[in-house]
């Protein structure tokens, strides 16, 4: 970490605000050139230790980057990840003002919910699965606080991956006969199939990324607990959208899930 604590409360308190109002503020990395990673979860830290405080709860966690079209997309190499809060999840079939994010985007994903806590470091792909209950598909809403999308993973980190909500399907109960890794992820937008992808687009399997999420919070001291849930990371680019859109994402095992932007 290279910023002072002071730095870190102001960065936080910039995005906080930025969320509040749905106005968002220019590169963290402009404003402070120092910032490294550890900074960028730092101030993420503050912001859900004061969404906790308010009375939030947290009930799952997102992993972003985690496919080579979303990797691209913001010009990164490696995954982040961040925190889902019980505000953030919005019934399927839903909908959803769009003026409640800055500049909203969708993408398909598989949801894990777990029936046992995994701890890092050295969990595996099959100690996600055996720690499994269920799968669904699922939307998530991405969003940034950072001023038209132009980021580094460095301010997307500092902004709760850039995590707005997540919409989540019916959950179908979890064994070794779902095979995630072959399964075929449709994202449309007003019934129009905007992006599709395969689970071996998610670090080669979607289990692969929980796995990865358990290792990497092991260094924060954070389990993944049992009855929460991880959005794995997209099967696709994400896709703009707008009020009057209707997004939608299908999962072949899985179903589909939709939400309306009004």
């Amino acid at each position: 970490m290279t910023l002072t604590r002071t730095e870190i409360e102001e960065a936080a308190e910039a995005l906080a605000t930025a969320a509040d109002n749905v106005t968002p503020v220019d590169q963290l990395t402009t404003r402070y050139p120092g910032i490294d990673i550890g900074d960028g979860y730092a101030i993420q830290q503050v912001n859900l230790r004061r969404r906790l405080a308010g009375g939030r709860v947290l009930v799952g966690h997102k992993i972003g980057l985690t496919s080579e079209p979303m990797q691209a997309l913001l010009g990164v190499d490696e995954p982040d990840f961040g925190y889902i809060l019980d505000d953030m999840v919005l019934a399927a079939g839903a909908s959803v003002a769009a003026e409640r994010f800055c500049a909203p985007r969708v993408e398909p994903e598989v949801a894990f919910l777990l029936r046992s806590a995994l701890r890092g470091p050295n969990v595996t792909v099959e100690d996600v699965r055996a720690a499994t209950e269920a799968v669904a598909v699922s939307l998530e809403i991405v969003d940034s606080r950072i001023r038209d999308w132009k980021l580094t993973l460095r301010d997307t980190v500092a902004d709760n991956a850039s995590s707005g909500a997540a919409v989540i399907g019916e959950w179908i109960p979890f064994d070794h006969n779902v095979d995630l890794q072959t399964s075929r992820a449709s994202l449309s937008v007003n019934g129009i199939e905007v992006a599709a992808g395969l689970g071996a687009a998610v670090l080669g399997d979607p289990a692969a990324a929980v796995a990865w999420l358990a290792n990497a919070l092991s260094a924060f001291g954070t389990d993944i607990e049992a009855g929460q849930f991880v959005m794995s990371g997209s099967f696709t680019a994400a896709s703009f959208v707008q009020p009057g859109d209707i997004a939608s994402a299908t999962i072949t095992g899985l179903g589909d899930v939709s939400l309306t932007f009004t």
